[in-house]
């Protein structure tokens, strides 16, 4: 697999965790903020991606989803998003 099509399965792959999470803290608690905050930095690093590919920066595109992925998967892991025990997009505790 060529590094476009890596980049472009790995956006594609994220877009789909994105959509399925959900925020799983009350909104009083004070873990909705983290959790806000975490999903604030995977959209962003998504963001990035999508433009570093367009912009023919491949390996900067990469680094940014692994990182906007690695967000969802940590936010997954600690009980701030709620991802009905998907583990084949999330990387769970068990």
């Amino acid at each position: 697999m060529d590094l476009r099509a890596l980049v472009d399965k790995d956006i594609a792959l994220t877009e789909r965790a994105l959509a399925k999470i959900r925020i799983a803290p009350p909104r009083r608690s004070h873990l909705r903020k983290v959790a806000e905050d975490f999903l604030t930095m995977a959209r962003s690093y998504c963001e990035d991606a999508k433009h570093s590919r367009d912009q023919g920066e491949l390996d900067k595109a990469l680094a940014n989803i692994t990182y906007a992925h690695g967000w969802l998967d940590a936010g997954a892991r600690v009980g701030l998003f709620d991802v009905g025990e998907d583990d084949q997009l999330f990387t769970l505790s068990e």
